[in-house]
């Protein structure tokens, strides 16, 4: 008997957004490994592989997209048939983390919806997770095990110093809590300015917030307005206002996740803002696209991770040893 140690590489995707998934499989240099997938009448979701994933190091890649909750549940059976057909290593790629934004109690009684979803993979059988720009870094301590937290950070600043050059450029933060991703936009982009948006929000009223002044100088620059996620666009749009009506020059809004929920497109449409950047962790449908919009593959950054993942490299030297 002859015991084969060779590692297997094979990567799985979910059918929330399959064009990203193909091109970080063709990436890798390796095709999406086929499968049945589909509902019964009831909603209920069923999953089977065509092929042996005994002793593989799989890597399961969906995007918590909307319908989320039906994308998150079809995620968590992805994993378990595979945890029941004997992968050898299972790692759950999310783009986009689904119910990043409850990642803490604000009042009594309320869910940390965040650690819920970590506990579920474990459950399932997920032995690793790999996701791209938090909305809290905390939530990497919610899973039990390794959590390779990307950042799209270099995408993005690459292409904006490609470009926007040398223009008279300032980074502003929406708020003051992600004033530290500011700060790295900064540093990327050869030491800018900074400012933020001192804001205030209504618990009881989601995605709902009242940006009241601009802190920082901005006055005759054009501000890069980052954010880890548009989802109805109220806070960035209001904050561009606030940038504009500060004496800006112009605004570019940069974030990683476009979940773009309605009214966002209207709103960004008839924003001051000139370009809106993002990222493809999530699937923009053609109804939502828009002159505005210029959206960067987030594929190699996903491929190159997987690859450092499954030979034993290094993900943090990935960002110069920012991770």
């Amino acid at each position: 008997m002859k015991k084969t140690t060779e590692k297997n590489l094979m990567v799985f995707s979910g059918r929330a957004h399959p064009a990203l998934s193909e091109e970080v499989a063709d990436l890798l240099g390796c095709g999406l490994v086929p499968q049945n997938a589909y509902a019964f009448a009831n909603g209920e979701l069923y999953v089977r592989y065509q092929e042996s994933v005994r002793g593989c190091d799989a890597f399961v890649i969906q995007s918590h997209t909307a319908p989320i909750n039906e994308w998150i549940m079809e995620h968590l059976i992805m994993v378990d048939a595979l945890k029941r057909a004997s992968a050898k290593r299972i790692t759950v790629v999310m783009p986009f983390y689904g119910y990043a934004r409850q990642d803490k109690k604000h009042r009594g009684r309320e869910p940390i919806s965040a650690r819920l979803v970590a506990d579920l993979f474990k459950t399932a059988g997920a032995d690793r997770l790999i996701t791209v720009d938090l909305h809290a870094d905390q939530i990497q301590g919610f899973f039990d095990g390794p959590v390779d937290h990307l950042m799209a950070l270099p995408i993005l600043t690459d292409y904006v110093k490609n470009k926007y050059g040398d223009d008279k450029l300032a980074v502003v933060s929406p708020d003051a809590g992600r004033i530290k991703v500011a700060e790295r936009w900064s540093a990327r982009l050869g030491g800018v300015p900074l400012a933020f948006i001192h804001k205030t929000r209504n618990i009881d009223r989601p995605n709902e917030t009242v940006a009241n002044r601009v802190v920082g100088e901005v006055k005759d620059r054009i501000c890069i307005l980052t954010d880890d996620m548009i989802d109805t666009g109220g806070t960035i749009v209001k904050a561009a206002e606030a940038c504009m009506e500060d004496g800006a020059a112009g605004v570019i809004i940069a974030a990683t996740h476009p979940i773009l929920s309605d009214p966002a497109v209207d709103r960004l449409k008839n924003s001051p803002a000139t370009e809106v950047i993002v990222t493809d962790t999530l699937p923009v449908a053609p109804e939502k696209q828009f002159d505005k919009l210029t959206t960067l593959s987030i594929a190699p950054l996903i491929a190159r991770a997987i690859r450092e993942v499954f030979e034993d490299g290094s993900v943090t030297s990935m960002f110069d040893g920012h991770a």
